[in-house]
């Protein structure tokens, strides 16, 4: 065996021994094992009343929780929403941005390919300096060249793949933003719609006083044609009468507002939006199941992100680990050149290898400052979690609150409204046989407008805490609903095409759908949704 052959043997044997120990080394993992903080939660959600809690088997909402309030057009705005809010969409672009990020922090684990071209022509001057008079010396030179670059950086202390777990977490915490922010466009729409009925009770209830009041004025008049009655009787009926005008316009004005924001939640420019109104609160009475307090850490998309967050920051902590350990990088290039175009010959090609390994000896505290700085991050986003979930807790448990105490005011204030309108119809009837005066008239009907107006706005309430109920309890979603970590990637190392939209995870898609771009409402609906622009 000759002296070269030896070498090369030599040679083969110490890349084996190399790419086999870069192999070795690419498993150790710098960052902490991960484990959640375990928080101990009570096992009941105390005293709810008259509400029953569902026991794990029933404890699930549905996705379309807001059909338990049974009014078709809310359903029908609710669908609207999903498929055109614009914020919505602009969520879901979000997460396929992180996705996007996750491909670009992965493609470091591979091999960095190169290709390159080039070739140029120069010509020097006949008489530059130090060319004598007879030199034969060529003044034109051409070159060409091609070749391939290729750089690898062995992940030996797993930086490159703790970034990459890093990303991924991001985008499972964008999935459950998203979530959150679907969530809280459902629950605003209920509310608003909720709302907006309310309105609609309060202005029948304001219509039915001023119809009576136009007959007490009518009265007060004859009364005092008939000189059985002072003329301050008629001024008191009038002003009351006035009084409610004025505040059936108010609430006709705020109403007016709310619908102006449902038309923007649902897509459409507020000046051609309008609900037909109604004369009362029609609402299904059907209540949510209360799930148990130890399956909220699982439903609510704020709890599951905020997790996420403590996740990230545990990973970063490897990160900044393997930042005290020799940075390897392996770099070859090859090709072909000459000053003609005779490329393909051994003689001319070139080619260039090496590796190059970076080791950190003094940098003034730079990364021990990182690494304790990532540790602080961890034990911060620790808080912040815990802080969550009590916020969680404390909504939960503020609108179970207002369910039941709702229910039991609104039962009081009807028997308060059936009081007033007893006295109103007593007052006014010894007033006409001319038993009292008018002012006691004015006191029994202002007593029994506020107590009707009462009990509407407690009705509405009510109906508002169920919504609210249902997005404290996490509207139907689960953590189960979150993207896998092997559906984070956006397409494969070789795709190259069908890039300009990913392909949808977890039930969120960048497909647009066509009818966002109608903001005048012209598209059908099963439902129809009376336009100014109709009515005009």
């Amino acid at each position: 065996m000759t002296h070269g052959m030896m070498a090369r043997k030599t040679y083969r044997y110490s890349v084996l021994v190399g790419l086999s120990f870069a192999t070795m080394l690419s498993g150790c993992d710098m960052a902490p094992k991960y484990q959640p903080v375990p928080l101990k939660v009570p096992e009941s959600w105390g005293n709810t009343g008259v509400l029953k809690q569902a026991s794990p088997a029933d404890d699930v909402i549905r996705s379309d929780w807001w059909t338990m309030l049974g009014d078709p057009l809310l359903n029908q705005l609710e669908e609207q929403a999903m498929r055109l809010n614009p914020d919505l969409q602009a969520q879901a672009e979000a997460f396929m941005q992180s996705r996007d990020v996750a491909m670009e922090a992965k493609s470091h684990l591979y091999p960095q390919l190169n290709g390159a071209a080039s070739g140029d022509k120069n010509k020097g001057s006949r008489h530059r300096l130090w060319r004598g008079g007879g030199s034969q010396g060529p003044v034109y030179m051409s070159s060409e060249q091609y070749s391939a670059t290729a750089s690898w950086e062995p992940d030996f202390w797993s930086a490159i793949r703790n970034r990459v777990r890093m990303t991924k977490q991001r985008s499972q915490e964008a999935a459950a933003e998203y979530a959150l922010g679907r969530l809280s466009l459902q629950a605003e729409l209920a509310s608003d719609y909720v709302l907006l009925r309310g309105f609609d009770a309060q202005s029948a209830v304001y219509r039915d006083s001023i119809r009576y009041y136009q007959t007490a004025v009518q009265v007060t008049k004859m009364r005092l044609a008939g000189a059985i009655a002072p003329g301050m009787d008629v001024s008191r009926a009038e002003a009351q009468l006035y009084a409610t005008q004025a505040q059936e316009t108010d609430i006709q004005t705020q109403r007016e507002v709310v619908e102006h924001a449902i038309a923007v939640l649902v897509n459409q420019a507020p000046s051609s939006f309008h609900i037909a109104p109604t004369t009362r609160l029609s609402f299904a009475p059907t209540m949510p199941p209360i799930a148990l307090p130890a399956t909220l850490l699982e439903r609510r998309p704020d709890i599951a992100a905020a997790e996420r967050r403590m996740a990230q920051a545990n990973r970063a902590i490897g990160v900044s680990r393997a930042a005290f350990y020799p940075h390897v990088t392996f770099n070859a290039m090859t090709g072909f050149m000459d000053n003609g175009f005779d490329l393909a010959s051994l003689s001319n090609s070139m080619y260039q290898f090496g590796v190059q390994a970076l080791m950190p000896l003094f940098q003034g505290g730079l990364r021990r400052a990182e690494l304790q700085r990532n540790w602080s991050q961890y034990r911060q986003e620790e808080d912040l979690y815990r802080s969550t979930v009590l916020s969680a807790f404390q909504e939960v448990q503020d609108n179970l609150t207002r369910t039941t105490r709702l229910k039991t005011e609104a039962a009081q204030q009807s028997n308060a409204v059936d009081a007033a309108l007893r006295t109103q119809t007593m007052t006014m009837a010894l007033y006409t046989g001319g038993l009292t005066n008018y002012l006691d008239v004015v006191v029994a009907q202002v007593a029994a407008l506020q107590a009707r107006i009462a009990l509407v706005q407690v009705q509405t309430r009510a109906i508002d805490a169920r919504v609210q109920l249902v997005r404290a309890l996490g509207g139907g979603w689960s953590r189960t609903d979150l993207p896998k970590s092997d559906q984070i990637m956006p397409f494969s190392p070789l795709q190259y095409g069908n890039l300009r939209h990913a392909g949808p995870v977890a039930g969120v898609t960048t497909q647009t759908d066509p009818a966002s771009a109608d903001l005048v409402g012209q598209q059908k609906t099963s439902q129809p949704l009376d336009t100014r622009s109709q009515r005009r």
